[in-house]
């Protein structure tokens, strides 16, 4: 007689992704899904897996990434499986791998996913068959740049768009959302952006609600202006009559610190009124392009690369300026183009808006720096380590809430985000009481302790810190698109 389950793990605490309290379990999988929750004995499945009563998880979603090439040239992406992180939100802050046609290299902040030569997908569709084709380790949902779509269409991303810029760009969206994108970003504060005013945005995003898109954005302004950058976002959702998801809130700058009470209070009155949440990722420095404006004394601005002076990539700005005999604004200009982490914020606003019920985890992580933020390997197991189990800020129930459940319900991934019979087995497991992120900004590329294995579509796609050679990601598109269906040879 034939086993009941392709696998069971047995001894678990399970940690299923509602909020809801912890409880002991074991899992049967069969083919890419939770076949059964309860009790198992050896000869219920081919394989048993020992859980040694670590908890259980959800895979985690990275709500917020610049993976767009990456799951395509590096799809083992260890820096996320590694974390338990079992699918990924590509297209953040306005820019994404499609739809684009360049006629020369990617404007800022384009560059972040590469360089020319990484922006071959003149539409979603090749972009999909491009990551079904290289079978990542994690998962895939795109969302759609603005900036993307003005720089295949403006010629001069200084100015706002034309009326028939619009529609064409408007097109392009329509057939991305038709070929399964998820929804639209956009990222404001850019230069490549700033120029569009909010009546562009709303017409792009007006393509959404047919198609049950989301709109995230990267705010026009996270310094003093951010309440009315807020609102702007908000118009976006009430006009479009889409949801809004804000990226990586913050309250930037020595100014604006403890101005999170303010904007929380916002959010909280807005979601009585539309559907409004919120990303965030645990540590009080960001990181972007080197951006003149933002150079300041105020606090720690250090270079993560630089094509002009390569070497001093994991350099103080500071220090550089000192070294070289000028002021840090200059210094800054001899570096570029570079990138930077900006040491911009206060310990207690991040603690307030990582705790704030509609607040999920994503790590902004830029996977293409060679001195990257520590996010990139460390995001998950430092929620679940430093801010849980260390600071008490959240129950480790709500931690995972924030990273699996929650992140699934905002952006549409249906049947994932929660251990339930009949999802997929996107999973990990952990020891609650070692995992913990060891990436800091000296040493950033090292991956976290604790995690003990993830499964990706019922499949074991990391044990003992390594990749397996099973990789079973795929592209997820919008529930309702009828391109939405498994890659050719897997069980829907």
């Amino acid at each position: 007689m034939s086993a009941r389950f392709d696998s069971v793990i047995v001894d678990v605490m399970l940690v299923d992704g509602t909020g809801q309290p912890a409880k002991s379990a074991d899992i049967a999988i069969s083919g890419d899904r939770i076949a059964a929750i309860g009790q198992f004995n050896a000869e219920d499945a081919d394989t048993v897996f020992e859980g040694k009563g670590y908890c259980l998880a959800p895979g985690f979603i990275d709500v917020h990434t610049h993976d767009d090439t990456n799951v395509i040239h590096s799809p083992e992406m260890m820096a996320k499986i590694s974390q338990g992180v079992t699918t990924v939100i590509v297209g953040n802050c306005g820019i994404s791998a499609s739809p684009v046609i360049l006629d020369g290299d990617p404007p800022d902040p384009m560059n972040l996913l590469g360089d020319r030569f990484d922006f071959t997908y003149p539409d979603f569709a090749s972009y999909a068959s491009a990551v079904e084709t290289a079978r990542p380790s994690v998962n895939v949902a795109a969302l759609i740049g603005h900036t993307s779509l003005r720089a295949s269409t403006l010629s001069d991303l200084k100015q706002p768009a034309t009326e028939e810029q619009i529609t064409a760009m408007r097109d392009a969206l329509r057939l991305a959302l038709q070929q399964g994108a998820i929804g639209l970003s956009s990222g404001l504060a850019y230069s490549s952006a700033m120029a569009a005013p909010n009546s562009e945005v709303i017409a792009l995003a007006c393509e959404l609600s047919t198609y049950g898109g989301v709109y995230t954005t990267h705010l026009r302004s996270e310094f003093a202006e951010i309440l009315a950058a807020m609102d702007e976002a908000f118009e976006v959702g009430d006009m479009a009559k889409v949801p809004v998801v804000l990226s990586h809130h913050k309250c930037a700058g020595k100014a604006n610190w403890g101005r999170t009470k303010q904007t929380l209070a916002k959010i909280d009155e807005m979601r009585c009124k539309q559907h409004v949440a919120l990303d965030c990722y645990p540590y009080t420095a960001s990181s972007s392009n080197l951006d003149i404006k933002q150079v300041t004394a105020d606090y720690d601005i250090q270079i993560t690369w630089s094509d002009s002076e390569p070497d001093q990539a994991g350099r103080l700005l500071v220090d550089i300026a000192k070294e070289w005999g000028v002021s840090i604004e200059d210094a800054a200009r001899r570096l570029q183009p570079a990138g930077a982490v900006y040491h911009c914020m206060l310990a207690d606003d991040l603690e307030r808006v990582l705790s704030h019920p509609a607040c999920m985890v994503g790590s902004d992580g830029l996977p293409n720096d060679p001195k990257p933020h520590p996010r990139l390997w460390g995001t998950f197991p430092r929620v679940l380590g430093h801010y849980s189990r260390d600071l008490g800020l959240l129950t480790i129930e709500e931690a995972v809430r924030k990273m699996t459940g929650l992140s699934a319900s905002e952006f549409g991934l249906v049947e994932r985000g929660v251990i339930k019979v009949g999802n997929y087995a996107d999973l990990v497991l952990f020891n609650p009481e070692k995992v913990k992120d060891v990436a800091d900004y000296q040493n950033p590329v090292r991956q976290a302790e604790g995690i003990h294995a993830v499964w990706v579509n019922g499949e074991l796609s990391f044990t003992d810190g390594k990749v397996t050679q099973n990789r079973r990601g795929r592209l997820l598109r919008r529930a309702s698109s009828p391109l939405a269906k498994p890659m050719k040879g897997e069980e829907s």
